[in-house]
């Protein structure tokens, strides 16, 4: 059976056009182990409503220049990093989330994007609308880690890959605001202990201030196992977290519960 792996988890604001501190986070991140590292939604970039007032050759700029340094990281570093981050198109703005490794770069697309009058992400990328596709899914040292942005995780569908391709890690770069702590840690723990998998969430911090509403994004990041229960969880500030991740917790879950067994036994509802 595998060694654990040990994963982790930078908080962060955004960066902007200053990466400086990433390099302390990376080394001691290396030292204790860690394989993989994740950072949250819009910490390369600047928040979405931010982005509509910048340049968008400035945009460019700042993400060409994190992407050469974390590729840079990866390689120093033999890490994985996964890491959202907006691509220019010549007609607009998609949101993806890189994941960068020390032979290469690879990139997934949201697929669904929040469509709400107050945050309204699908009006302002311009990321395709279409049938649904695989989730981005790959292997690491003999665990089956997928991503999935922050969004989609309200989704069924993408949980049904969780259980069809025997996922052991989820990881899910978050950008939640509003006080909506106790929504995503509920959602989260369920999510992790129906579909028997452990659970990486990323959350940003700082604050954008949209005429009279002040929005907080709060940390939060955590650790979920499969069993449900929070491993580690960060408060809200600038912290990093590493943690180890185990097939033999993975097993266990499995065995005990059986709800993979149970639906292998039956048909599908029709």
């Amino acid at each position: 059976m595998s060694s654990p792996l040990v994963v982790a988890a930078l908080q962060l604001q955004t960066l902007g056009f200053n990466p400086s501190r990433l390099e302390f986070y990376f080394k001691n991140a290396h030292a204790r182990g860690a394989k993989i590292i994740v950072l949250g939604e819009y910490v390369l970039n600047h928040f979405f409503k931010e982005l509509a007032s910048m340049p968008k050759s400035m945009v460019k700029e700042q993400s060409d220049k994190h992407l050469k340094l974390l590729k840079s990281y990866a390689k120093e570093y033999d890490m994985t990093i996964i890491a959202p981050i907006v691509l220019l198109k010549k007609d607009g703005y998609i949101k993806t989330i890189a994941k960068i490794s020390p032979v290469g770069v690879n990139y997934y697309e949201q697929q669904i994007l929040i469509p709400y009058g107050h945050w309204d992400e699908q009006s302002f990328f311009t990321n395709t609308i279409e049938t649904l596709k695989p989730p981005m899914i790959f292997s690491l040292d003999g665990f089956k880690i997928m991503v999935m942005a922050g969004y989609e995780m309200h989704f069924p569908p993408f949980w049904d890959y969780v259980r069809s391709k025997k996922i052991d890690l989820v990881i899910l770069p978050t950008s939640s605001t509003f006080g909506s702590h106790n929504r995503w840690r509920e959602i989260i723990k369920t999510q992790a202990f129906l579909y028997e998998t452990y659970v990486l969430r990323v959350n940003r911090l700082g604050e954008y201030n949209d005429k009279d509403v002040k929005w907080r994004f709060y940390g939060d990041s955590m650790l979920v196992r499969p069993d449900g229960e929070v491993e580690m969880m960060l408060e809200d500030k600038e912290s990093m977290l590493v943690e180890e991740i185990d097939k033999k917790v993975l097993k266990h879950h499995k065995k005990e519960w059986r709800f993979e067994q149970a639906l292998n036994m039956r048909k599908e509802l029709p």
